[in-house]
């Protein structure tokens, strides 16, 4: 039992190791591509939105159009 905490202690420097190599190949977005990007998914957030709302719409008419 005394070897098992010993085998995780190595183990963490190498987990940690690993960790950092993996960060290093990750490529981040410059700024603009991260503006485009930011502003797609504003602008489809804003659509959606506007589809459901309509559709809520819809459906609520049809729902109080059939209850009275």
């Amino acid at each position: 039992m005394g070897n098992s905490s010993s085998e995780e202690k190595a183990s963490k420097p190498k987990f940690f190791d690993g960790v950092k190599a993996e960060f290093k190949k990750i490529t981040w977005p410059d700024r603009d591509l991260l503006l485009r990007q930011s502003v797609a998914v504003v602008g489809v957030s804003i659509v959606l939105g506007g589809i459901i709302a309509i559709l809520d719409m819809i459906l609520q008419y049809a729902v109080d159009f059939l209850v009275k």
